[in-house]
């Protein structure tokens, strides 16, 4: 059987898509600017306006491109919605199947998070921890009102690590946090007490206020451990 060959279109439309982003980097764009119409597009890049709206709802599926009926086009904002769906589906499918492909992200975070602490503690000047002391005291005041809201928790690690000043560390762990969120009906309610909740929190802000790089590392994982078990609970 003869093999049909790719429509031309379909070519034309990825040739389109690298033109777009070649656009953007070589005028210098950053996220929010605004893009030519489509008409100019179609002048500059020599296609078809068929093969421009293609190529413009793909860059769109990927965050490269925002599109605002109304007002026009712009180069969009990093994000990693298109990662969180995809990491939540697949996390669905391997639970139905027995498998459990949650202890694999919780690896990668847990992993991630040991160096980040490290970095924490490189930091000079050391970095302003108040934000964090806040947030853990009202940890501490919800473990004793009977649950850490996945909210408080969340935000302890978002501000630990953003005198880092890397916003893809937040957006990474947003995006694991993301899915978590997705999969809250079927992990269940946490098994770790309250208050153990809080105190792994503290012990891990403490050796990093005290530089103690051991302690911290030692720390996550103490903390990650809490985690792997409630993820155990569902694993087949």
């Amino acid at each position: 059987m003869a093999t049909v060959p790719r429509p031309a279109r379909q070519s034309r439309a990825t040739e389109a898509q690298e033109g777009v982003k070649n656009l953007i980097v070589t005028r210098g764009l950053v996220a929010g600017d605004p893009l030519p119409t489509e008409s100019e597009l179609m002048e500059e890049l020599h296609v078809s306006r068929n093969s421009i709206r293609e190529a413009l709802k793909a860059l769109q599926a990927v965050g490269i491109v925002d599109i605002r009926h109304g007002f026009g086009m712009f180069v969009g904002r990093m994000s990693l919605a298109g990662l969180v769906d995809e990491l939540t589906f697949h996390s669905r499918i391997t639970l139905q199947n027995g498998k459990n492909h949650l202890v694999n992200l919780i690896e990668i975070r847990e992993i991630l998070e040991s160096g980040l602490v490290g970095r924490l503690i490189d930091l000079e000047p050391a970095a302003d921890l108040t934000s964090v002391a806040e947030v853990i005291a009202r940890m501490e005041a919800e473990a004793e009102a009977g649950l850490v809201s996945p909210e408080t928790d969340r935000l302890f690690h978002d501000l630990l690590y953003r005198p880092l000043g890397n916003p893809l560390v937040s957006q990474l762990l947003g995006a694991f946090w993301d899915v978590y969120d997705k999969l809250r009906d079927a992990l269940g309610s946490p098994d770790e007490p309250p208050g153990d909740v809080a105190r792994r929190h503290r012990d891990i802000y403490t050796a990093v206020l005290a530089c103690d790089r051991a302690a911290a590392v030692a720390a996550v994982h103490a903390h990650f451990e809490g985690v792997r078990n409630r993820v155990a609970r569902i694993r087949g």
